[in-house]
């Protein structure tokens, strides 16, 4: 069983076996920070704080000083996209000083790339971070609160409805002002907040940008920019048709974007209500982010995929993991019949060993018209994630 007052992360395993230093992406609150600081490094600069920044800013020589000026093996540099031109010290650092060990945590890819940043090739490993997984939980999370207000830990632990909603109101408004507003990463703020809502509300659907761009009266170049700073702030996903059945199936060539986290989701669109006119768009969003964060979580390889023939056959997800190939179908019920079986079995003829399965909300697994069918968190047990 897990500890309610603190959660071991899966991925601090991986980050403490490597010899080289690490750069840890994540969304905001997600456990960056505390995931580093219970590693207990020696130096901690956070370039999220003013006076902190403003010392490493005025004065390029103040890491290399505070080194010379202790015996530091390890060195924690929180939000280091906030000062980019930092990473060139490090790696001089590094090169210089093999015993050291940097941990860097970063919410923005965006700001690293558009600042040209020397993202330390060969000398610092990526790992990434997301909300909180089935698999930390002992497969027994609780799945209405993740369906309603999502898998952040903070939020995840909070036992008050009432303060759950009030940090999930305000993350978007931190994110704007804080990484959208401050890091000047569009040049049209208010055309970026009029677009969310757009984006949002279409979350786990095709995005037809042409149709979207006229709805919200943004142009499409703008709009499609702005579902790539999303990703590049690691708020949300799109999912690109599978390119080993793109032409064989003649699949809609269209992306679906997903949320990082439901609470985010739920508190964008207003309601925190897992109703069942909801609930197909929260377990397969839920669904999707527990398979791309576990991957993470283990540093296992994936891809997750759409699939939907132009003649309308679907299948929610395909999924590439470690070499093996999987289409997945989603079901928000408890119970299942062999028809929802049907369209997944189809799925499965296009390629030799793709493997059809069913994830849904219900106790049991089984066998239908035979197809694996699971419930959410024994499938992602049984996929090893």
């Amino acid at each position: 069983m897990y500890n309610e007052h603190m959660l071991p992360r899966l991925i601090s395993t991986s980050i403490k076996s490597t010899r080289k230093s690490v750069l840890l992406l994540g969304p905001r609150q997600v456990g960056k920070s505390t995931l580093i600081q219970s590693l207990k490094p020696d130096i901690t600069l956070n370039l999220a704080n003013l006076d902190t920044f403003l010392r490493v800013t005025s004065n390029p020589s103040e890491l290399q000083d505070r080194l010379e000026a202790s015996s530091a093996r390890s060195v924690f540099i929180d939000e280091v996209q906030k000062y980019p031109p930092l990473l060139n010290s490090i790696q001089a650092l590094l090169d210089e000083k093999k015993e050291l060990k940097f941990f860097l945590t970063g919410s923005s890819a965006r700001k690293l790339k558009r600042g040209r940043a020397n993202l330390l090739p060969g000398r610092v490993i990526n790992f990434h971070l997301g909300p909180l997984i089935a698999g930390e939980l002992d497969y027994r999370a609780d799945e209405e609160a993740l369906l309603r207000f999502g898998g952040l830990p903070e939020i995840y632990l909070e036992k008050t409805e009432i303060v759950r909603k009030q940090i999930l109101r305000s993350y978007f408004a931190n994110y704007i002002q804080e990484e959208i507003k401050a890091e000047a990463l569009v040049r049209n703020i208010d055309a970026f907040s009029r677009a969310i809502p757009f984006v949002i509300s279409n979350a786990g659907k095709f995005v037809d940008y042409s149709k979207l761009a006229k709805q919200s009266k943004i142009s499409r170049h703008a709009l499609s920019r702005f579902y790539e700073i999303f990703e590049d702030t690691l708020i949300g996903n799109r999912l690109w048709p599978d390119d080993r059945l793109l032409e064989k199936a003649d699949l809609i060539k269209h992306p679906k974007f997903f949320v990082f986290d439901n609470g985010i989701y739920n508190a964008l669109v207003g309601s925190f209500d897992a109703s069942e006119d909801r609930k197909g768009i929260l377990f397969e969003q839920l669904l999707y982010n527990q398979l791309l964060h576990s991957a993470w979580a283990r540093d296992q390889e994936i891809k997750i995929a759409s699939f939907r023939t132009r003649g309308g056959l679907e299948a929610d997800f395909i999924v590439t993991l470690e070499g093996s190939r999987y289409c997945i179908e989603v079901k928000g019920a408890r119970n299942l019949t062999t028809s929802d079986t049907d369209s997944i079995k189809k799925v499965a003829t296009y390629e030799k060993g793709l493997t059809p399965m069913v994830a849904y909300l219900g106790k049991d697994s089984r066998k239908l018209n035979g197809v694996a069918c699971h419930p959410w968190q024994k499938l992602l047990k049984e996929l090893g994630l």
